[in-house]
């Protein structure tokens, strides 16, 4: 298995992000559903793909508040579970827009397929206009919006989930996170089973948005 190993500079911090999806809150104005996609892409983790072929019955609210998505990537479907929070926020969304059971959750603006385009447009905009202009790291303003995906795996794998555990949120192999990020096992040998299980227990909920 080959597989890209991505340097920790890469990934965004949880104020970048809660900064990004803040800005692309205020200007999506004409396109409601693409602050939400990204929400959901940055909380989840869903690929963004993923989340733009959800739609309305794929999403699951339990009684105590909590719900899960019915996510699918090359043909294989997994359970997302999703915090009180978000599942709140995806609760009111279809009330808004007047969803039904067979729409897509994050429709564009004629109720077809939101285009990649429409949010990747909002996303460099946001980047513009957040993100540092510095010499160091103006680079970064050119990374995709997968990359709040990858920041989601990377945070949830330095809060101790375990990687079976991320793995399985994200639809990849345990080795593909290893391979990707090394850096987050630098310290694993150091842990017990024990440790990782306790931290385990309770999905944390992100707190970019």
């Amino acid at each position: 298995m080959f597989v890209d190993a991505m340097g920790e500079e890469w990934i965004l911090s949880e104020a970048q992000v809660r900064a990004l999806l803040d800005w692309i809150g205020e200007h999506a104005a004409d396109h409601r559903s693409v602050h939400l996609l990204l929400v959901t892409v940055a909380e989840g983790p869903l690929r963004p793909s993923e989340a733009c072929s959800l739609r309305v019955r794929d999403l699951v609210l339990h009684s105590g508040g909590s719900g899960e998505l019915a996510a699918r990537h090359q043909g294989k479907a997994r359970a997302v579970p999703l915090q009180s929070r978000l599942a709140a926020r995806l609760r009111e969304w279809i009330s808004e827009a007047g969803l039904q059971e067979n729409d897509l959750l994050f429709p564009g603006p004629r109720g077809g397929r939101l285009s990649a385009a429409t949010y990747q447009r909002l996303w460099r905009q946001a980047q513009e206009a957040v993100l540092p202009h510095d010499e160091l790291l103006s680079w970064r303003l050119g990374e995709p919006v997968d990359i709040l995906w990858e920041s989601r795996l990377v945070q949830l794998l330095k809060l101790g989930v375990d990687v079976v555990t991320v793995a399985e949120l994200a639809g990849v192999h345990p080795a593909w996170l290893a391979l990707r990020y090394p850096y987050c096992f630098l310290d694993e040998a150091t842990e017990t089973d024990g440790d990782c299980s306790a931290r385990a227990a309770n999905f944390p909920e992100s707190t970019a948005w």
